[in-house]
């Protein structure tokens, strides 16, 4: 177990939620707002839907912002935007849109809380694609967020190309979710093959695959070889740890650990909120790595993030992954 960081140190992977309350623009699919992963995931927000239509969308988050003021080891976080599913016109389409987080939103509500950075979507088929990316930019943005399989994005589409080179211009790294997707009630899994962001790296990008591609396979070969096939290949490339110690994922962070193909390529990141569900994530899940004692010391850990980072520690994460992502954000 090596040492953590003196100083608290970035996570730059979290989200929050919307229902368009206050004006924010945001909103959720009438298929998502009738199942109850709904519910769930607010409730691992820390807020309730009736909070949400009273006091507006915000409230989520500055209650993200407050639960981070009171973590130890954690001290800012980047809030991430989400864009929808564009269609043939180049127009949102609300109906293929399962979750929407407007980057206006984002730029307006961040900036209230000195702890919080924000990242910015924006899906790359809409006709005004690069001016979004220089107003994100110009309004704070430190990196763009995508989850292709959920926006329908092909990140191989030569199409984009004219994109990630702006990309590339204003130094925004991507952060794109690479494996399978269950949060949503459907996905286009096949996006999030790791070996479609050749592309972006080809063209100067610096690429985050988010939760270092552990889950699904493509064409046979399990998603997480194929990223790690990668590695050496492109140096622009890197992965972040969110959401490694949940159930579902067990044994691939201390996989991505070992192998040395992401040796000096992994960034802190938590997947906030999905760090505060303790079904979820329990250091419960790991007798054979924890003694008991740990195991009841980080169970009674009541910050979601202090819990996330001392379990982490203890599962081997190494000292230089917890700050990384300071040399990659645009600020």
């Amino acid at each position: 177990m090596q040492p953590l960081p003196a100083a608290p140190f970035l996570d730059m992977h979290c989200h929050t939620a919307g229902l368009g309350a206050g004006g924010s623009g945001c909103f959720v699919s009438d298929r998502l707002r009738r199942s109850y992963k709904l519910r769930f995931y607010l409730k691992s927000f820390g807020v309730t839907e009736e909070e949400i239509l009273k006091q507006g969308d915000a409230i989520v988050i500055t209650r993200l912002a407050e639960r981070l003021a009171a973590s130890q080891h954690v001290n800012r976080a980047v809030v991430l935007a989400l864009d929808g599913v564009v269609n043939e016109q180049g127009e949102l389409d609300r109906k293929k849109t399962e979750v929407y987080i407007p980057n206006e939103f984002l730029a307006a509500e961040i900036p209230r809380h000195p702890n919080l950075l924000w990242g910015a979507s924006v899906n790359p088929y809409r006709p005004d694609a690069l001016a979004r990316l220089e107003w994100a930019r110009a309004h704070g943005a430190v990196l763009i967020k995508w989850l292709p399989s959920i926006q329908h994005i092909d990140p191989a589409d030569p199409r984009l190309i004219p994109f990630y080179r702006k990309m590339a211009e204003l130094a925004l790294p991507l952060l794109a979710h690479t494996g399978n997707e269950r949060s949503f009630t459907q996905a286009r899994d096949e996006f999030c093959d790791p070996d479609r962001l050749r592309l972006p790296l080809r063209q100067g990008v610096t690429v985050i695959a988010a939760h270092a591609a552990t889950t699904g396979k493509f064409h046979g070969e399990r998603s997480i070889d194929r990223l790690a096939r990668m590695m050496p290949e492109f140096p622009n490339l890197y992965a972040d740890i969110s959401s490694l110690t949940q159930i579902n994922k067990h044994g691939y962070l201390g996989e991505v650990l070992r192998r040395p193909e992401f040796q000096h390529r992994l960034i802190y990141g938590t997947d906030y909120p999905l760090i505060a569900i303790s079904p979820l994530v329990s250091p419960w899940y790991f007798p054979r790595q924890l003694s008991l004692r740990q195991q009841l010391a980080f169970s009674r850990q009541q910050n979601p993030w202090d819990r996330d980072v001392v379990l982490k520690q203890a599962l081997g994460v190494p000292t230089e992954i917890w700050t990384r992502a300071e040399t990659l954000l645009a600020r």
